[in-house]
């Protein structure tokens, strides 16, 4: 196990998510505390622990992809950034730009990004599994995002 490789590929992710929370921060006590919202949507505080546990799992999924040589597979390097990049784009638009329906967009492309990253990482390794919970929660966020959207078109 190479250490260096490991805390470089999480600190790479979660510095990602960092700056994407740039955006949301400014607008979660202001625009988004007057968004109309879905009886299901969690409690801003779950926000964070959630999206730090997933930058660490979507971090190990790289690092593994780097270190076993499958991060040379063109499918699996482009899934996997596109999908960080449209990760960080869903902040800018929904929470920095405070438009739903841009996200909304934005977050099913990022759902389908993920979902092919895990079927192109799984050819190679069954560590692509631990991309599940980033799945199971971006789902929901579409979900969540959607209904944000209904409730104040």
């Amino acid at each position: 196990m190479n250490i260096l490789k490991l805390v470089a590929s999480i600190l790479a992710v979660l510095a990602i998510g960092f700056a994407g929370s740039f955006f949301t921060a400014q607008s979660v006590q202001t625009w988004y505390a007057g968004v109309e919202k879905p009886f299901f949507t969690p409690p801003n505080w779950l926000f964070g622990p959630a999206w730090t546990l997933l930058y660490f799992l979507i971090g190990i999924v790289l690092y593994i992809a780097w270190e076993n040589g499958f991060w040379n597979d063109s499918r699996v390097k482009a899934t996997f950034f596109t999908q960080l990049g449209l990760n960080f784009l869903w902040s800018i638009l929904f929470f920095g730009l405070q438009n739903p329906l841009a996200g909304l967009v934005d977050i099913i492309a990022l759902d389908i990004a993920v979902i092919l990253t895990i079927v192109y990482i799984y050819h190679h390794s069954k560590a692509s599994l631990l991309l599940l919970p980033y799945l199971g929660w971006i789902l929901f966020a579409s979900a969540l995002n959607f209904a944000i959207y209904l409730l104040n078109a």
